[in-house]
């Protein structure tokens, strides 16, 4: 298409997900509703109305921002770029006086300087809406609130001469649940806990446990996804900001979410750490997401663990041993962890985060691999076997 952009119904929307979580990211939208959504290169495309725009937001877990493209059509030159800049119907989708922030990618294009693209995209933006608009920060800068909603972000991308806009419509990063305080050492994100559970999978009907749970974000996305409690419920979002936004719409979307939320999680739900602050923190950031109750931490060390219940899932990211020392020393801890799961889980579902296959097989455990991902630039693989 040509500059033309969604009927005021409809959006042409993308999904973005971490590479590795392309077929989860596509399973959850279709579980949503997005029958016809399809995976492409970074992530999902769907084409969905208002409601299914709010909705992904709210309810995908393994989704990183949901975008959604305003603008398509071809410029080789500065003077082509601004006069098709200048037909985008801008007012649709940033209110008078917005503040945004322009990100800029170039590849394979005749305007490859993304810094110039950048200035005259902010020139229109202060032309014809108003916008006091910046480069973009990153989103890791500071630590952000996703309660609050950040400078509307605008995507730009040249490729081969085809310049696509879209839309942010998430605003924050959506693995910010809004119920994270304290962090612990190396926090796993929130999507990646997410994508282990449904990668496993689990089916919430049987008891996990997280044996080296730090921050407690496995098990708290667990007791989330027990209890069908929305990831979004407790932040903002860019499209609320929008001129087209649906107050009424909106209401409908959380209510209907919240109406699904079961009373409690139905299945043992346990974690534990050898550092007691860190056990602290989980517990704070679990009644922060609502489910403290749902889920029992303890301070104890590897060899301490013990099940609950006759089977499930033990589910953990452990130490990585990224430092040749650091693998030597892990060595014993793999091998400890190795042995109570042979003797006490028998019967039990297995699923730990890789990095090493040396550490990996001093556990002892058949496993195979599920995910392989990169979490904090180290390349890891999501191992699961019957014990």
């Amino acid at each position: 298409m040509t500059n033309v952009a969604p009927t005021p119904e409809t959006y042409e929307a993308f999904a973005i997900v971490a590479p590795g979580f392309e077929s989860l990211g596509l399973a959850e939208l279709r579980a949503l509703g997005l029958r016809r959504a399809r995976p492409i290169e970074g992530g999902v495309q769907f084409r969905g109305s208002r409601e299914d725009l709010y909705r992904v937001n709210l309810q995908a877990r393994v989704t990183s921002r949901v975008v959604v493209r305003i603008a398509d059509f071809s410029a080789t030159s500065f003077p082509e770029l601004e006069r098709r800049l200048g037909r985008v119907n801008w007012a649709r989708w940033i209110s008078h006086g917005a503040q945004t922030r322009i990100s800029v990618t170039c590849r394979k294009s005749k305007l490859y300087h993304s810094d110039a693209v950048a200035e005259r995209v902010t020139g229109v933006l202060e032309k014809v809406v108003g916008s006091a608009a910046t480069v973009q920060a990153p989103d890791t800068a500071g630590v952000p609130d996703p309660t609050k909603v950040p400078a509307q972000l605008v995507l730009v991308r040249l490729d081969h001469d085809r310049c696509t806009i879209s839309l942010d419509s998430s605003g924050h990063l959506l693995h910010m649940r809004g119920y994270r305080g304290e962090s612990g050492r190396a926090p796993l994100r929130e999507t990646i806990g997410a994508a282990l559970l449904l990668a496993v999978p689990w089916r919430h009907d049987t008891a996990i446990i997280d044996p080296m749970c730090g921050s407690g974000t496995i098990l708290i996305e667990a007791a989330l996804l027990a209890r069908a409690i929305p990831p979004g419920l407790k932040r903002t979002f860019a499209f609320t900001r929008w001129p087209d936004f649906d107050r009424d719409v909106w209401g409908r979307v959380r209510d209907a979410a919240k109406a699904a939320i079961r009373p409690t999680a139905g299945v043992p739900i346990s974690g534990s750490d050898r550092d007691v602050g860190v056990v602290k923190a989980a517990e704070e950031n679990a009644k922060s997401a609502g489910v403290g109750a749902d889920i029992e931490f303890t301070h104890r060390t590897v060899s301490e663990c013990v099940p609950v219940g006759d089977q499930g899932l033990v589910l953990t990211n452990p130490p990585y041993g990224v430092r040749v020392g650091d693998r030597d020393g892990l060595r014993d801890l793999y091998a400890r962890f190795g042995s109570v799961l042979r003797e006490r889980f028998h019967g039990w579902t297995l699923g730990s985060l890789s990095a090493d296959l040396r550490l990996e097989g001093q556990l002892r455990v058949h496993l195979e691999e599920r995910l392989a991902f990169s979490n904090g630039g180290i390349r890891v693989r999501l191992m699961v076997g019957r014990i």
